[in-house]
């Protein structure tokens, strides 16, 4: 009796796609979830006009709670963007600016609204075609 060979085929899956970092996170995603919450960007355009104190933030910005500005702000001076200056007076004052790291992200930030209003007529006409193309909202 001889000695035969069974093996299994197995289907091999592709590799996965290797992202910006390569396999690993680098913590891109981290930094583009905070970037891309609904008030940062609004707070980092505000503050990119000067020094303002909370109540000013919270006016400027339309829409915001005062729990979401400090929750906003908190984060923003956690991620080294923004710098909070706390004065010892009653009642207490305290002045956010950006920080040269946050200057540079507003910078971006003016770059794609840039983008953005340079782009706006192009973006609805393919819009207007996809729509007329695709009544379902489905690709064919």
């Amino acid at each position: 009796m001889s000695v035969g060979h069974t093996g299994i085929t197995s289907q091999v899956s592709p590799p996965a796609p290797v992202g910006p970092c390569g396999e690993g996170d680098c913590g891109i995603r981290d930094v583009l979830d905070r970037i891309g919450d609904r008030w940062t960007v609004l707070v980092l355009v505000e503050l990119s006009k000067g020094v303002r104190r909370f109540r000013e933030l919270q006016r400027a910005i339309p829409g915001i709670s005062q729990r979401m500005l400090t929750l906003t702000t908190r984060r923003l001076c956690r991620d080294g963007l923004v710098e909070r200056t706390a004065y010892p007076t009653i009642p207490p004052q305290v002045d956010y600016r950006l920080t040269a790291v946050g200057r540079s992200l507003a910078d971006t930030v003016f770059g794609l609204a840039d983008w953005s209003a340079a782009h706006k007529d192009t973006i609805a006409a393919a819009r207007q075609r996809w729509d007329a193309e695709h009544p379902s909202g489905q690709p064919d």
